[in-house]
C-alpha cells in the first residue's frame, strides 16, 4: 500500500508539479554563453533550495566553471545507496524567430495530438531531472522519508563538454560513490514503451594532416609532377572500408563481440523500419556493414567516419592551386572491448604505411573513451525493469545509443558504480532546436516510474 499512496500522491500533486518545472525552465541558464553565468547560479540556487525543502542535506558547490549541485538524503533501511545524476544548463535558444513561443515563458499545449510542455529545457534535461525530484517529493510527502539512501549531483555544464565535472569527481570520489548510479538523459523506445539504455559505443577522435610540398604550388606549372596531398588523403580515407562496409583497419575489431544473442532477437522483434528510419533523413539505403540490422548498425557495431576534410582553396570561385596539405578529421565509434588506444595507434600505423615518396602525416588526438555496457545480470536492471514494465504496461526494451555519454564512463572508471540509463524523452522531442518540448505523459509517468524503480530497488 506505500508505494500505491506515493503514486497517488504523486497523481494528486502534477499541476504543482508542473508550476515548480515552468519555475526552473524560466531560468535562462544557458551554460555556454558568459553572458548566462548569473542565470546557471540561480538555476542551482533554486535546484538546491527545493531538494532542502525536501529534507535532504543540499548545496551549491563552486567549480572553475558553473556550480554543481549536491544533495543527500537518508533512509532508516538497510537498501541499496543510489545516485541521480541530470543537468540544469539548456542550449541557446537560437534562433528565435523560429520558436511558435517564447523559450524560456514554458506552457503546455497540444503538439501532434498530444499534451506537452514547451519550452527550452523541458526534455534536455529540466524535465527529464524533475521526474526524479517529484518522485522524491512524493516519498517524503507520503510516506516521511525516502525509501532508500540517495545522492543526487546535478551539473550546470553538460552541454558545453562537461569539463568540471571530472575534476569534481576525482576531489569527491568518497563523498558521491554509491550502489548504483541512476541517469535519466535518455529517452524511451517510443511513446508508451520505455527503454533502459544498455550499451553506449565508445569514442575516439583523431586527426590526419597531410603534408607534400614547402608551399602551395600553381597546377599548370607543378601539375602532375608534385603530389597532391589531397589526393593522397582521399585514396587513404577511400581505403578504410571495403566493398561490404567493414572497416580494414588491422586489428580493429579486436574486442568488437558479437550482440548477445537474447538481446539481438529483441532488437529483430522490435517494431522498426530501416526505410522509414532512413526515408525521415532523406535516405534509402543502409550504408555500414552488409548482413546487419539497422539497429545493430547504430548501437552495437564500430564505426569509422570522416567528420570534416580540408584542404587547399575552399573560397569563392576557383583557384588552381596544389595544396601544401590536406587534412580530415575522424570519429571511431566502438564497442565491446575495443581499446580506444589501440586503435588509435593502428589507425595512424595504417595511413602512415599508404604515404607515398615525399609526403609525411601528422595527427591530432581529439580524446577518446571505451565503450560501456550494463551486464544483463544485474540485479538493478532486473528490477528496473519491472518497475517501469508496471507502470506502462510494456516490458522496457534493453537499447543501446550509438552515441557516447561520458558521465557514465566516469563513474565506472573513477566511483566503480555501473549506471541504469533510464529517461523518458522521445525522438521528437526537438532537442537543441526551437520548439523544444516534453510530453506530459512523460513528465507524469516519469515520476510515476523513478517512485516505482525507487522501490523496487529497495526490496
Amino acid at each position: 500500500m506505500a508505494l500505491e499512496q506515493v503514486l497517488a500522491t504523486i497523481d494528486k500533486n502534477l499541476n504543482h508539479s508542473l508550476e515548480r518545472l515552468f519555475a526552473l525552465m524560466r531560468i535562462e541558464s544557458v551554460s555556454t554563453d558568459p553572458a548566462f553565468a548569473k542565470n546557471c547560479r540561480a538555476a542551482a540556487v533554486w535546484l538546491a533550495k527545493e531538494l532542502s525543502a525536501l529534507g535532504l542535506d543540499a548545496s551549491v558547490r563552486d567549480t572553475k566553471g558553473h556550480p554543481m549541485v549536491v544533495a543527500h538524503g537518508k533512509a532508516t533501511a538497510a537498501a541499496p545507496h543510489v545516485l541521480f545524476y541530470g543537468h540544469y544548463d539548456v542550449q541557446p535558444a537560437d534562433p528565435l524567430a523560429l520558436w511558435q513561443t517564447p523559450a524560456f515563458e514554458p506552457e503546455v499545449r497540444e503538439v501532434g495530438g498530444r499534451k506537452a510542455i514547451v519550452g527550452r529545457g523541458s526534455a534536455d534535461d529540466k524535465g527529464q531531472l524533475m521526474t526524479f525530484v517529484e518522485a522524491v517529493r512524493a516519498f517524503v510527502e507520503a510516506e516521511g522519508e525516502l525509501p532508500l539512501a540517495v545522492t543526487i549531483l546535478l551539473e550546470g555544464e553538460e552541454e558545453t563538454g562537461s569539463p568540471s565535472l571530472l575534476p569534481f569527481l576525482e576531489a569527491n570520489k568518497a563523498e558521491l560513490k554509491a550502489d548504483v548510479a541512476l541517469v535519466c538523459d535518455t529517452d524511451m523506445w517510443n511513446d508508451t514503451t520505455p527503454a533502459i539504455t544498455t550499451m553506449l559505443r565508445g569514442l575516439m577522435l583523431d586527426e590526419v594532416i597531410v603534408k607534400a610540398a614547402d608551399r602551395d604550388l600553381h597546377s599548370g606549372l607543378f601539375g602532375g609532377a608534385a603530389m597532391n596531398p589531397i589526393r593522397v588523403l582521399g585514396k587513404i580515407i577511400a581505403s578504410v572500408h571495403d566493398g561490404d562496409g567493414r572497416i580494414v583497419i588491422p586489428g580493429f575489431y579486436d574486442g568488437a563481440d558479437e550482440l548477445d544473442p537474447e538481446i539481438k532477437a529483441q532488437w529483430t522483434a522490435l517494431d522498426f523500419s530501416e526505410s522509414k528510419f532512413l526515408g525521415e533523413i532523406g535516405l534509402s539505403k543502409p550504408a555500414g556493414e552488409k548482413g546487419r540490422h539497422v539497429l545493430e548498425q547504430i548501437w552495437s557495431r564500430p564505426t569509422c567516419d570522416v567528420n570534416g576534410i580540408i584542404g587547399g582553396y575552399t573560397g569563392t570561385g576557383s583557384k588552381t592551386v596544389i595544396p601544401a596539405q590536406a587534412s580530415a578529421k575522424f570519429s571511431f565509434r566502438l564497442v565491446g572491448k575495443q581499446n580506444p588506444e589501440s586503435i588509435r595507434a593502428s589507425f595512424r600505423d595504417f595511413v602512415r604505411k599508404q604515404l607515398p615518396p615525399d609526403c609525411e602525416a601528422e595527427f591530432l588526438a581529439h580524446g577518446g573513451s571505451p565503450a560501456l555496457q550494463l551486464p544483463l545480470t544485474s540485479p538493478y536492471l532486473k528490477k528496473a525493469r519491472e518497475a517501469l514494465a508496471a507502470e506502462w504496461g510494456a516490458p522496457a526494451v534493453l537499447k543501446g545509443s550509438g552515441g557516447s555519454i561520458p558521465i557514465v564512463g566516469n563513474f565506472k572508471r573513477d566511483l566503480g558504480m555501473d549506471s541504469l540509463l533510464i529517461g523518458f524523452g522521445v525522438d521528437d522531442d526537438r532537442i537543441h532546436s526551437p520548439n523544444e518540448k516534453y510530453n506530459l505523459s512523460s513528465f507524469h509517468k516519469g515520476a510515476r516510474s523513478w517512485a516505482r524503480i525507487l522501490d523496487a530497488l529497495r526490496s
